[in-house]
């Protein structure tokens, strides 16, 4: 057995049955390795960013790593953007890294870089097969390494001759750190803090926006007054009717100062301390109050559930969450604001729908209006690197085939992953995709004003606005194969949503924006 193949099956046998890859010569051993191991499903991608951000998407709703096949260290760095924001969600990951033969290492072939550090960067774990010995050990490690709590980018270089030489044995699969539990007496310490009576919040994180954490800790609001609050992108975050209301932290740092204003005591659940995404002139870099308290109630990697559910019995065990009653907007009529269309996804959102949300500016009002909806999962732009919305999707369909994805995508970083079309085609994924279509890179017209710099004329206008050729993404997606429309008013955007939902396989939507 060569080590490509008893890599391949020491990664089924852990649980690793779909690898998201856009391979090259250093990787050949492996691809033709998926012919002699059927149950490894390989996908493939035109761009590594798709790959990797395909591999974040896959994790997030299938609770188990995906692994992608990476070409040496340029395709490891075409990929870096989304293993950022994969790091930051914590999501559990494994990156295939070809790297040239042993032998050839020493003579700075000129695809030769240095493919340990680059994967530092955004690797919780890293190591270097030496021997077709050593490979399938090495797999092992590497899945177990992401999957314990609370989960990691884990990174396996592989030479080429490692690959194709024989001397490799299957090795069975390495136990997976759980999540550890909170101490019995940092719960005691918060219930202190609950039943102070001071104003507070739960800002949750990880595990615990999932339904169970987020009724425990409706359970907490309702008997001690304490507010609910998620992170500003959780990475995955269960909602919709029949569970609490909670409140996003949100992106501009405003906001985020007067959403935390008054509050005495900040109980960390899940999450980390929040800061602003940049530093802003004249702004503090995070939007906790000065005379604020910040609680850890359970670190990311413990057990947040657990917490909540111990913290509930002890501060409010005769509370009942209050939770939201199913309900929907209105659809609307006439033009197609960013608003209306949130309406629209409001009002026929499917239920048990995933929705990937790299809507950006244009999300406004699409947490409000789908807050009632049928229960769904909502993934988000974890680490800020754009780009990561179309492939997220992706993963999430492979992951989840008998759920309806939608897309609520950005037009302008749409434009970094477009290429992800073509495999939502090539796999006939169930996606449904909203560009949200106003012509610029609206995101950044807004912080051109938030920190202070004075770029009103004709050359800074061009590097934020997409026109001069304005960019045609029903023809994109038609050329990739993908069925589109384009909508301009809010009743077409809702009967072209419907037929979409209704037909198999995938479908783009050019929603048109003021603006374009």
């Amino acid at each position: 057995m060569n080590g490509a193949q008893a890599l391949i099956r020491t990664l089924v046998g852990a649980g690793v049955d779909v690898c998201f890859a856009n391979p090259g010569t250093s990787e050949m051993h492996f691809v033709a390795a998926l012919d002699d191991v059927p149950e490894m499903r390989g996908v493939l991608t035109l761009f590594e960013g798709v790959a990797t951000g395909a591999a974040d998407g896959y994790a997030r709703m299938a609770g188990r790593p995906a692994a992608t096949l990476l070409h040496l260290g340029p395709g490891l760095g075409n990929g870096l953007a989304n293993l950022h924001n994969a790091r930051r969600g914590r999501t559990a990951l494994v990156n295939v890294v070809g790297d040239h033969a042993r032998s050839h290492k020493r003579l700075d072939a000129p695809l030769e870089s240095d493919i340990d550090a680059i994967a530092g960067t955004v690797s919780g774990w890293v190591r270097r097969s030496l021997s077709p010995a050593d490979v399938a050990a090495d797999a092992a490690d590497a899945v177990a390494a992401a999957a314990s709590a609370p989960g990691r980018i884990a990174t396996l270089v592989l030479p080429a001759d490692v690959s194709w030489e024989d001397g490799a044995a299957v090795a069975d699969p390495v136990p997976v750190r759980p999540a550890s539990r909170v101490a019995p007496s940092v719960i005691r310490d918060v219930a202190t803090v609950l039943s102070s009576g001071q104003p507070t919040v739960l800002f949750l994180g990880g595990d615990t926006v999932t339904a169970a954490g987020l009724l425990a800790a409706g359970q907490l609001a309702a008997g001690t007054g304490a507010r609910l609050m998620t992170e500003t992108f959780p990475a995955r975050a269960v909602r919709g009717a029949g569970l609490p209301e909670v409140t996003r932290l949100p992106y501009p740092p405003e906001m985020a100062i007067a959403a935390l204003e008054g509050t005495a005591h900040l109980v960390l659940v899940g999450a980390t301390s929040p800061v602003h995404f940049f530093a802003y002139p004249g702004m503090p870099g995070h939007p906790v109050p000065k005379d604020c308290t910040v609680h850890v109630l359970a670190e990311p990697g413990e057990d947040g559930v657990a917490a909540l559910l111990a913290l509930a019995e002890i501060a409010a065990p005769d509370a009942e969450p209050e939770v939201l009653e199913a309900s929907r907007p209105e659809l609307p009529v006439g033009e197609l604001t960013p608003r209306a269309m949130a309406a629209v996804i409001g009002a026929l959102l499917p239920e048990n729908a995933i929705v990937v949300d790299e809507a950006l500016t244009s999300g406004v009002g699409l947490t409000e209006l789908t807050s009632g909806a049928p229960r769904h999962d909502w993934l988000s732009l974890t680490g800020g690197a754009i780009g990561d919305g179309l492939p997220m999707a992706l993963g999430a369909a492979v992951a989840c085939p008998d759920r309806p994805v939608i897309g609520i995508q950005a037009d302008g970083s749409a434009m970094y992953t477009i290429s992800a079309l073509w495999t939502y085609a090539r796999e006939q994924l169930d996606i449904t995709t909203i560009i949200c279509d106003n012509g610029s890179y609206a995101i950044l017209e807004h912080e051109l004003s938030r920190v202070g710099a004075r770029g009103d004329g004709d050359r800074a206008a061009k590097l934020l606005t997409l026109g001069g050729p304005g960019l045609d993404f029903v023809a994109l997606a038609t050329g990739m194969g993908v069925p589109a429309t384009r909508a301009r008013t809010a009743e077409e955007l809702a009967d072209q949503l419907r037929q979409a939902l209704a037909e198999p396989g995938p479908h783009l939507i050019d929603a048109v924006l003021p603006g374009r």
